[in-house]
Order: structure tokens, then sequence, then C-alpha cells
């Protein structure tokens, strides 16, 4: 299934326009834009993935691909952000810890606007699974970077997806595919 973007989002279209367009009875899977080839990252790029069962899911029209940190409000390219001192991001959601870029700037606001857009689009789509970047300090699921701007990763997660895990979706990294793949065979 080819699709577009809607204009100032990292989310497509459904092929016909209409957010009913998409397969009746399909449980969708939020993924990061950027899993899909889109280029919404901090540098511009993507980071696409070969997983032959994203491929597969993605034929089935069950993707919901978005990027929270565009869907926030931030430009692409725009700099690099950390939680700061690592704390995760459920520290940032209960306002004990703020995004951050090299500079100093608080991009906190941005980054919460977009967890509460991703978790807009997945209870619009009745989405229970969402497989999101590692890494990210949007999307990761195991680890997040520490806040130094060192490239040293600690165990934590990222703003959306401690929301997401906050309202029962379970969230996957790009490395645990198969797990979701389990899990959507237990939601059917």
């Amino acid at each position: 299934m080819t699709s577009r973007v809607l204009p100032g989002r990292s989310r497509p279209a459904p092929p016909s326009g209409r957010a009913d367009a998409y397969p009746e009875g399909v449980q969708r899977i939020l993924v990061s834009a950027c899993l899909m080839g889109r280029k919404v990252r901090y540098d511009g790029a993507a980071k696409p993935s070969g997983d032959a069962l994203l491929a597969a899911w993605s034929q089935e029209g069950r993707l919901v691909p978005l990027c929270p940190e565009v869907e926030g409000g931030l430009p692409v390219p725009r700099p690099p952000a950390e939680i700061e001192s690592g704390a995760g991001g459920a520290a940032v959601l209960a306002g004990a810890a703020k995004v951050l870029t090299p500079d100093g700037t608080d991009v906190t606001a941005s980054f919460l606007a977009g967890a509460q857009a991703a978790l807009a689009v997945a209870r619009s789509f009745g989405v229970r699974i969402a497989i999101l970047k590692e890494g990210s300090p949007s999307c990761g699921g195991l680890t997040v970077y520490d806040g130094t701007f060192r490239g040293r990763r600690v165990p934590g997660v990222g703003v959306t997806t401690a929301l997401l895990e906050l309202h029962g979706v379970s969230v996957f990294t790009e490395d645990h595919i198969a797990e979701a793949a389990v899990r959507l065979r237990e939601l059917a």
C-alpha cells in the first residue's frame, strides 16, 4: 500500500484520505515513522527497518506510522535531544525531568505534545501494539541516552513509550518485532 503523508504530519493519510478507509477488523500497530523510511529523525534521516513482518503488516494496512517529535511541532532536521540525567520518560511525564538539547534548550513541551498526539492516534485507531525506535527520547523502549550527549545509553523508556504503556499499549522496539507478532496473535 502506498501512502502519502498529510501536510505537516509524519503519519500517512489512508488510501482514500479518510480515516475510516483502513481495512475493517484489522488490529492496527503504531510504528515509528523513521522505521518506515520517512526522513523525520532529528538529523533529517530515516532508519528504515528491513524486517519482513513489518513489511507484511504494511501491505495488510496494519501500520500507522507516526513521529511523536514531528507531531509535537519539532522541525526536521532539529538539534538532538536527551532526557536530563537519563531519567526516562516517566520522570518527564511526572514533571521531574526535562528534555533538553545540547545547548540547554528545553524541548519538553514538544515531547509531551508529541506523546499526547501519539496516544490520540493510538486511541483513534484502536491500537494496542506499538513498534518504536530504540534509544529515542520519545520512542526508546529499553534504553535512552543519559543526558550528557556523549552517546551513552542507560536503561529507561522514552516519553511516548511511557505514556502509551500507561494507557495499556504494548510497546516493542525494532529489534523485538517477533515478540510483537506473538502479542498480535494473542489479541486476535
